[in-house]
């Protein structure tokens, strides 16, 4: 039996072991059981991957059922395993087996552990699925498990009014998404007759410059068909304009942020971009599209998380920023590249984000860095793993010397395969990256200076000290009676010490084989070599620029909130509309309130006054009732009691009737 049935289906069995003991058993069965599952799946994961690593494995898939047959329309339930899958397989469960363990010392206290387990290994199973999907119907249902899984995560805390929202939101506008990927199903059925991926990757390239209808236009068929795909990844992706759920994912457990941000649902629509890159080397306007929006969303991003002040608000606009680094590098045709930061994201954005849930841990989950400050004498085993994780991020790394965290090598080679493609489009996205390195450097190290550094300010946060416990010991309190920050428990560290080898290492390691080595991608990827030359070819100048930003990035954080703490809030001042137009994030919501929410509460309302009570109940319900109500009145007037009455009429339908038959 292949291994990859019980990588896909252990997440599965055990999120139904777990769901329907929930109460029956106390929580450390679930717990134990899913995170047994997970590491299992984690183990057999790598083992794949390592093989195609070293050329050993070719592309395999495995049957598991038949599904559909309808009329042309017949596939199976198959598991599709290539060199793209093997990489989604390490991600995906290694990340999710850590955030497993980790949420054994994070939800310690919370009353629902069962169901939460059992969410995040359904989570993990939907991703699973959409990964290994040999077909599109079978990839979009791990597409709709991914965002059903998100719902009910980022709303596990549903007796919290802004969870609910956060939740609702995140569904809502992925499903506006999916309903361009649905559409993107459906016409790229229309058009090759077949949903099989191999198929239709096979017969894309003789589709280039075909043209079919469209909205009354004559148009390239494969730009409409990628276009709308590619609608459906800008939604689970949160590319800009359907990017609002992102930052609002937040209200969900940390352990949940890290999962979604880091390997499951938000790196879904890279993959099936990657995925299906022949499709989108035949479309060069889909491309461009993809090109533009990863390049606005990266420097968007960028700029909206120098303002946050929460935490976990600032890693997830920077894992925005990061997603629209990954689109803009498959957008000029660097499947493999794209594929890189998001291998070597996914570790350093776990870490940040579960580094980030170990300072909340510790601060009596208080997300406001304001109330920080000083916890690296107070956390230091945190303080070190977020350290190597924002090395990581930054992009920590000298080009002469071969050396650098993980984001040196994978986010410096989209930038460099960006100019090395020589287009407008290319440049463009060169220029916006390069910018939001040095943003995402400010404010990755504001996060450290504010947690880290500085005077200690949780004294000052009411929050913090009406959640201390009541005796000293418990609440680690020192001789002044202050609050003593603590160190998470060992369940929670373990994690951070493999995710921070991951920062370190993961790039160091693979960065030869993702991105020059063709054999290594097969056929499981557009592979372009010629770009790839190019790449390496590009000026010193544009090699060192991200680590040339990344330091003035430093710079500027360490005067900030280090040096002169006094010029973050005159430079607010003096900024004044720019500063609240990043604070507001580009008053995105607001827009979108004023733009569809009040219109469908109007419309709503329209119905509902005069679609619902002024018509249906009116002539339905209440006219109905109306009517008997008087037709009531009128037959009492019938009943007198008199015996002369009743005769009359009795006489009057005897009248009646004779004259019926006669006439």
């Amino acid at each position: 039996m292949h291994p990859i049935l019980f990588i896909v289906f252990l997440p599965l069995l055990a999120a139904l072991v777990a769901g329907l003991t929930n109460k029956a058993a106390p929580p450390v069965f679930a717990k134990a059981v899913t995170t047994g599952a997970l590491f299992i799946s984690a183990a057999l994961s790598w083992p794949i991957f390592l093989g195609f690593v070293g050329g050993s494995s070719e592309a395999t898939v495995v049957p598991v059922l038949t599904w559909i047959q309808s009329g042309t329309l017949a596939f199976d339930w198959a598991l599709r395993v290539d060199t793209l899958t093997a990489v989604m397989l390490v991600v995906i469960n290694t990340v999710s087996a850590l955030v497993h363990l980790y949420s054994w010392g994070y939800m310690d206290e919370d009353p629902d552990q069962p169901r939460f387990f059992a969410y995040l290994s359904l989570f993990t199973f939907a991703m699973l699925m959409l990964v290994t999907a040999d077909n599109l119907v079978q990839m979009f249902f791990g597409w709709e498990g991914v965002g059903l899984a998100s719902y009910l995560l980022i709303g596990f805390w549903f007796r919290k009014p802004s969870a609910n929202a956060a939740a609702i939101k995140a569904f809502v506008v992925n499903r506006v998404g999916d309903l361009g990927f649905m559409l993107g199903i459906f016409g790229t059925y229309l058009v090759f007759d077949t949903v099989s991926i191999t198929e239709i990757l096979a017969a894309a390239p003789g589709m280039s410059g075909a043209t079919i209808g469209f909205l009354g236009f004559t148009v390239q068929t494969m730009d409409v068909l990628c276009i709308l795909l590619f609608i459906g990844a800008m939604g689970k992706s949160a590319q800009l304009g359907l990017h609002t759920w992102l930052p609002d994912a937040m209200e969900g457990p940390t352990p949940v942020s890290a999962l979604i941000h880091a390997a499951t649902m938000v790196t879904a629509g890279v993959f099936m971009v990657c995925r299906l890159s022949p499709m989108f080397e035949t479309a060069p306007v889909a491309l461009g599209m993809v090109t533009f929006i990863g390049a606005a969303t990266c420097i968007f991003a960028a700029t909206v998380g120098t303002t946050q002040w929460d935490i976990k608000r600032v890693i997830a606009y920077s894992t925005c920023s990061q997603l629209g680094y990954m689109f803009f590098a498959a957008g000029v045709g660097a499947y493999g590249v794209a594929m890189f930061h998001l291998f070597t994201h996914a570790f350093f954005k776990a870490l940040l984000f579960l580094g980030a849930g170990s300072v909340i841990h510790a601060m009596h989950h208080e997300q406001d860095m304001r109330y920080y400050g000083e916890l690296r004498k107070h956390i230091p085993l945190t303080f070190w793993a977020m350290m190597m994780g924002t090395l990581a991020i930054t992009g920590v790394g000298i080009y002469h010397l071969g050396a650098g965290f993980a984001g040196f090598w994978s986010k410096d080679a989209i930038l460099e395969v960006a100019y090395g493609r020589g287009t407008e489009l290319g440049n463009f996205a060169f220029w916006m990256g390069t910018f939001a390195a040095l943003l995402t450097s400010f404010y990755s190290w504001r996060l450290m200076f504010l947690t880290f550094w500085g005077k200690p300010r949780w004294i000052e946060s009411e929050h913090i000290q009406h959640s201390v416990h009541k005796t000293p010991a418990e609440a680690g309190e020192d001789t002044t009676g202050g609050y003593h920050p603590h160190e998470s428990p060992l369940s929670m560290l373990i994690p951070l010490g493999v995710l921070s080898i991951g920062a370190v290492l993961a790039g160091q390691i693979f960065a030869p084989t993702f991105l020059d080595d063709a054999a290594f991608w097969g056929s499981s990827i557009f592979y372009n070599e010629p770009l790839i030359h190019a790449m390496h070819g590009v000026p010193y100048l544009v090699k060192y620029a991200a680590f040339i930003v990344m330091l003035i990035g430093l710079f500027v954080a360490w005067l900030a909130y280090i040096k002169d703490t006094s010029i973050p809030g005159k430079t607010a001042e003096q900024l004044g509309p720019i500063y609240r137009f990043l604070y507001n994030k580009w008053y995105f919501d607001e827009l979108y309130h004023y733009l569809f929410i009040v219109p469908a509460f109007w419309l709503g309302r329209q119905f509902w006054k005069l679609g619902d009570v002024g018509t249906i109940d009116r002539f339905g319900p209440n006219g109905i009732a109306w009517v008997v109500e008087k037709g009531a009145v009128g037959a009492r007037r019938f009943q007198t009691g008199y015996l002369y009455s009743y005769a009359l009429v009795m006489l009057l339908g005897l009248v009646a009737a004779i004259t019926w038959v006669l006439f």
